[in-house]
């Protein structure tokens, strides 16, 4: 194909230096499109000499942001190609690419950048990471030799950015010279690992006592929708404040009016200083949102391999799972149970395995993932929740009951667990966490019960009242993190009952202002609990002492006002 005629001459010199072509017979066509110059095509592979593409190629690198003075000339090389036989939904079956590898990027002659997904023996189905509307059958596309690549390291701190990370906020470009990481990576093996054993605080007083969880742990949070998981997910980012933890939180499949309320919160409390969000909305293709969890991953890994600590949020993954069963149906592939595909187990864990705390001599560094699946109607025993309840850790389940009672977070501490248990908590939290959870079993038990009677013995009674300040200590709103040591002040007057002398509604108020007066008057206190193994009498009687001071002047001030 020439930009204008050719003698006889000209097509034997243009054949001569290429000897990987066996040009025997050859036909040429005119296409002034071409600009100048000629497109050499032999079975599947093709050798572009046109000015049309080396322009194209400068036009490229100027959107990129590089710089006129930067810009590298086209060099034409011979080309790996295929031809487009039809598109469907995001998804394009090509012919030829007979060497293209799984996950390759494969570049359209219109611009456009696809996945190799499915490598058959007569043509190659490719996901789509641009406009449908702008590839047409017949067109031809092009290896390039490369998987799909994300940038990371300290220039994505901040940065709101898509499934390939491109920037989304109006901010800068990403610079040339950030590193860069495959989408997809092989999970460190035992031996690179090390014990998950240091703990990485929520911020809420439920959790981190009685399912806590460490650096380097994989946690899920499930339940229904509206039950307050993707609070729990942005206020735990919230918390990592000032402890030297990096945080990318992954929206799968969400609103843009969502996404776009989350960063504004992170911006105004200060969280967008160590956080990296990666958006692919529910208005984006199936293959962004396929895409987007391992992109995050992909930012966290650069981080966890500098010896960072770094948290995770994939919110949520039942949204991906539905993804990749709408392109695994594109590309024709046998449905499984609930029409998901066989290996939608896998696109999980490999996603999860990839968590880990790193051993000493690969640096330490760990990265927590909290993955977030929404169930329907309370059903944990589905398809997609029952095999990432198999994959993590442990999982947080909130409970639509609970959160319509007024129990904020609805955690179900029956149903939830952290499979770290203990090891993932300092000290005296352990010990001071110890009886909580049995405690509130035997409320939840005797709570059931007292519903058939009213005559309960005193020991009853008195169950039933520790449980229930139990529980109002366990409250917590939106935007209101407790240290570790403020969750050890507040459990041990519980578990000893100390509020016994306030009602629920009492309760509720005094624990917010006695939080703000404890935070004000005794760090020295809380610094005590910080540095102890265990809270001693003697610790537990200043506490107490405190306590008791505190209770009868916000005692006085209440019935005076």
């Amino acid at each position: 194909m020439s930009a204008k005629p050719l003698a006889e001459t000209e097509i034997k010199e243009i054949l001569a230096p290429h000897g990987d072509f066996p040009a025997t017979e050859y036909s040429v066509k005119l296409d002034p499109e071409l600009l100048d110059g000629y497109v050499l095509f032999v079975d599947n592979r093709r050798l572009d000499t046109s000015l049309r593409r080396k322009l194209a190629e400068i036009e490229k690198q100027l959107k990129a942001g590089i710089p006129t003075e930067q810009v590298v000339p086209y060099k034409p090389e011979v080309e790996e190609i295929g031809q487009v036989i039809r598109t469907s939904d995001g998804i394009v079956f090509s012919n030829g690419l007979d060497h293209v590898m799984n996950n390759e990027i494969v570049i359209f002659d219109s611009g456009v950048e696809g996945v190799s997904m499915d490598l058959g023996p007569s043509e190659t189905g490719i996901m789509l990471l641009g406009s449908e509307s702008a590839v047409r059958s017949g067109e031809y596309c092009r290896r390039s030799y490369r998987t799909a690549q994300v940038p990371c390291g300290d220039a994505m701190i901040g940065r709101v950015v898509d499934a390939l990370g491109r920037p989304l906020d109006n901010g800068p470009s990403i610079p040339d010279y950030a590193p860069r990481r495959d989408l997809e990576t092989a999970a460190p093996s035992v031996t690179q690992r090390q014990q998950v054993n240091e703990p990485i605080y929520t911020g809420f007083t439920a959790i981190d006592a009685m399912i806590p969880i460490g650096k380097g742990q994989r946690e899920l949070i499930i339940g229904d929708r509206q039950t307050g998981k993707t609070t729990i997910a942005r206020d735990m980012i919230a918390n990592q404040k000032g402890k030297n933890v990096q945080c990318i939180y992954v929206a799968v499949g969400q609103k843009m009016s969502t996404i776009s309320t989350l960063v504004q919160f992170f911006r105004e409390i200060g969280a967008m200083e160590y956080t990296t969000v990666v958006v692919a909305s529910a208005s984006e293709s199936a293959a962004a949102v396929y895409l987007a969890p391992y992109a995050g991953c992909a930012i966290a890994e650069g981080f966890m391999e500098q010896g960072r600590d770094v948290l995770v949020i994939y919110d949520d993954l039942s949204k991906h799972a539905q993804a990749y069963r709408a392109l695994s149906l594109l590309l024709r592939r046998p449905p499984g149970r609930e029409a998901y595909p066989g290996d939608v187990f896998y696109i999980h864990s490999r996603l999860l395995e990839r968590s880990a705390r790193l051993a000493e001599e690969l640096g330490g560094g760990s990265m927590t993932a909290i993955p977030i699946v929404e169930t329907q109607a309370g059903d944990i025993s589905a398809y997609i929740p029952t095999n990432i309840i198999s994959i993590t850790d442990g999982q947080i389940y909130l409970e639509s009951d609970l959160f319509f009672a007024g129990q904020r977070p609805a955690i179900n501490v029956g149903l939830s667990v952290s499979r770290v248990g203990g090891d993932a908590q300092k000290s005296v939290m352990r010990k001071t966490a110890g009886p909580l959870r049995v405690q509130l079993a035997q409320y939840r038990e005797l709570q059931a019960f007292a519903q058939f009677g009213s005559d309960l013995d005193s020991e009853t009674q008195r169950s039933l009242e520790l449980g229930v300040r139990l529980t109002e200590v366990l409250k917590q709103g939106q935007g209101q993190p407790r240290s570790m040591a403020e969750s050890v002040f507040l459990l041990q007057l519980a578990i000893h009952n100390a509020y016994r002398d306030l009602t629920p509604d009492e309760l509720h108020e005094f624990l917010r202002d006695y939080l703000a007066k404890i935070r004000m008057d005794n760090q020295s206190l809380l610094q005590e609990i910080e540095m102890c193994d265990k809270v001693s009498e003697a610790l537990y009687a200043r506490i107490q002492e405190d306590y008791r001071a505190y209770v009868e002047q916000w005692m006085t001030m209440r019935s005076a006002s």
